[in-house]
């Protein structure tokens, strides 16, 4: 017995003694004939529904196979002179030649996410920027395929499957996975790519933000509600800021100074201060992956003020200091004049303008640099006292000059 040209391997092969057999044949195979050939030349055969009388050998039926994935039955009888029969049946399989998906979902997070194979490729899943892997599930259009998702294979007869916790990239970045679905005829097969794109990161926040003047640190305790404020020297004119993102592929500004993604961290040095007493806002702006969320970290640099309580000039007129010249550091001074000297000038500049001066109740305040008192001399000896209180209202320097008229 033998089905086609081909000659159609049966299974099991032909034995006196089997009469259950089955062919595969290939999808594009619309039609077979089946030829069988009579142990006694004289027995009638029926093939199907074609006679094969005695005398004819071998005998041959043409047979129209179903659909694809479909068995066609054919029988075969055999008469005997006898009157003896005898009943072969050979299933003719049509292999399919089906190497599409039925359904196709990709799971993050317990949210699925179908594929709409009803349109063509490419097919994109958008997860959000949190998700770290996914499950993809498939189901095939024939159950006999064999499906393959990455690695893992679904032999046939499996109508679907599964794969658990497929990892995929950064936030950002795209992940392709491939099913490929192969026919029940081996020939057939089709690979569907998925798209899983992660959406970037919505981080933007610092991990790590410090100020550092003269040398020395200050970190900012980022885990405590704003405001920040960094306390300096008062003798602190500039300070460094130095910056770490949370999410490296996050964008950074601080102040001008743009830090882009890839970077994890920057600094800016050498950033200038307000004078002494006064805030300086600096300004850190982090704009996370996504480009949308952004936040601005500000910092106030606070200078203490000064405590500078000492006059850079003093002088009398008429008159000279003794001794000569002013040091700022020598507090007492000595001045004789003539004894028709009725009265005399006193001049003095503050080394900080924004000390306090005062003297015989006359004030220079905060801003003014220089001031001038007029003393009216009274008996020989005039003894007049500068009072410097320095912007921070603890240091204080008391100038004491001593007027001697002469006799």
């Amino acid at each position: 017995m033998k089905v086609g040209s081909a000659n159609q391997l049966l299974a099991p092969p032909f034995s006196l003694d089997t009469v259950d057999y089955t062919v595969d044949v290939q999808t594009s195979v619309l039609s077979v004939t089946v030829t069988a050939t009579k142990s006694d030349p004289n027995a009638a055969m029926l093939i199907g529904s074609a006679t094969v009388p005695p005398g004819t050998n071998p005998g041959q039926a043409p047979i129209t196979l179903g659909a694809p994935g479909e068995i066609t039955p054919v029988t075969i009888e055999v008469t005997a002179p006898n009157g003896n029969k005898k009943t072969y049946t050979l299933s003719i399989k049509r292999l399919s030649g089906d190497s599409t998906l039925s359904a196709l979902i990709v799971t993050a997070k317990a949210v699925a996410h179908p594929v709409d194979l009803n349109t063509p490729p490419p097919y994109t899943v958008n997860v959000a920027t949190n998700v770290t892997k996914v499950d993809v599930s498939a189901t095939k259009s024939d159950p006999n395929a064999v499906m393959a998702i990455g690695s893992e294979t679904f032999p046939a007869g499996t109508p679907s499957g599964s794969v658990l916790d497929i990892p995929i990239g950064a936030p950002g970045s795209d992940t392709l996975i491939s099913i490929l679905v192969t026919a029940q005829n081996g020939v057939d097969s089709t690979t569907y790519t998925v798209t899983v794109h992660r959406g970037a990161s919505d981080d933007n926040n610092l991990s790590a933000l410090s100020v550092t003047a003269n040398s020395v640190s200050h970190p900012v305790d980022l885990n405590s509600p704003p405001p920040y404020t960094v306390n300096v020297a008062t003798d602190v004119t500039k300070v460094d800021v130095s910056a770490t993102k949370s999410d490296p592929n996050a964008v950074m500004a601080i102040g001008s100074e743009t830090f882009p993604a890839g970077t994890p961290s920057g600094s800016v040095l050498d950033i200038p201060i307000g004078a002494p007493g006064s805030d300086t806002l600096i300004s850190i702006i982090v704009t996370a992956q996504n480009g949308v969320d952004s936040t601005t970290y500000t910092v106030t640099v606070h200078r203490a003020a000064s405590d500078d309580s000492t006059l850079s000039a003093l002088s009398v007129a008429p008159g000279s200091l003794d001794p000569s010249p002013f040091d700022p550091n020598q507090v007492n001074y000595t001045v004789n004049v003539d004894n028709s000297t009725t009265s005399v000038i006193i001049s003095a500049t503050k080394s900080d303008s924004q000390a306090t001066m005062s003297a015989l109740g006359s004030v220079i305040a905060p801003g003014t640099p220089s001031g001038q008192v007029i003393v009216p001399l009274s008996g020989t000896i005039t003894e007049v006292v500068i009072t410097v209180i320095a912007q921070d209202m603890t240091s204080q320097t008391s100038y004491t000059i001593t007027v001697i008229l002469a006799p």
